[in-house]
C-alpha cells in the first residue's frame, strides 16, 4: 500500500530556495530583451523614436545594470541588502510603467503629449540645415505600431509592470527565507 500524501511539496528545496533569483533572472532578461526590442526596431525596423521613446528607455539603463550587479552578487549580500537592492530596481520599473502608460495615453489621445520642441539644444551648421529636409521628425502621439491593438509604449507599460510584480515577488521570497 502506498504512503498516504503529507501534503508536501515535491519541489526540491534547492529549487524553492532559489525562486526569488529566478524571478529576478526572468525579470533581467526580459528587460534585457524589451531595451533590445527596442534598439532592433529602430536599428533594423526603422521605427523612429519620439521624445517619450527615448524618455522610456532610461529606467531600463539604470534599472538592469543594478540588477544585474545584484544577480552576480546574490550570495555574497546581506538578504536585506538584496531585498532593497530589488526594491530600488521594482521602484525604477514602477516608474517604466507610468512612462509607458502615459506615452501610451499621449498615442491615444487622452492627454497631450509634450508641447515643447523635441530637438536638442546643439550647435546648428549650415550643412545640418541643408540636410533638414531629410530629417524625419515623429510626434509622440503618432503610433508607430501595434500589435492586437496595442501600441510599443503600452506594450512597455504592461512589461514594465510585470517586472514590477516579479520582483514584488521576489522581494517577498527572499525577504522569508
Amino acid at each position: 500500500m502506498a504512503p498516504a500524501s503529507t501534503g508536501a511539496s515535491n519541489v526540491p528545496d534547492s529549487l524553492t530556495a532559489d525562486r526569488p533569483r529566478l524571478l529576478a533572472l526572468i525579470s533581467f532578461v526580459v528587460g534585457l530583451a524589451t531595451i533590445a526590442g527596442a534598439w532592433g526596431s529602430q536599428i533594423f525596423g526603422g521605427l523612429v523614436p519620439c521624445e517619450l521613446c527615448w524618455e522610456q528607455r532610461n529606467p531600463y539603463y539604470v534599472g538592469l545594470p543594478i540588477l544585474l550587479l545584484l544577480l552576480l552578487l546574490w550570495n555574497r549580500l546581506p538578504r536585506t541588502l538584496v531585498v532593497a537592492g530589488l526594491a530600488v530596481v521594482a521602484l525604477i520599473f514602477v516608474w517604466s510603467t507610468y512612462l509607458g502608460a502615459h506615452h501610451a495615453g499621449v498615442e491615444y489621445g487622452f492627454w497631450p503629449g509634450p508641447t515643447a520642441c523635441s530637438g536638442v539644444g546643439v550647435e546648428v551648421k549650415f550643412e545640418d540645415l541643408q540636410n533638414i529636409n531629410a530629417t524625419r521628425v515623429v510626434p509622440c502621439d503618432a503610433v508607430q505600431f501595434e500589435i492586437f491593438g496595442v501600441s510599443l509604449a503600452g506594450f512597455n507599460a504592461l512589461i514594465s509592470a510585470a517586472i514590477v510584480l516579479m520582483l514584488g515577488a521576489a522581494m517577498w521570497l527572499r525577504r522569508k527565507g
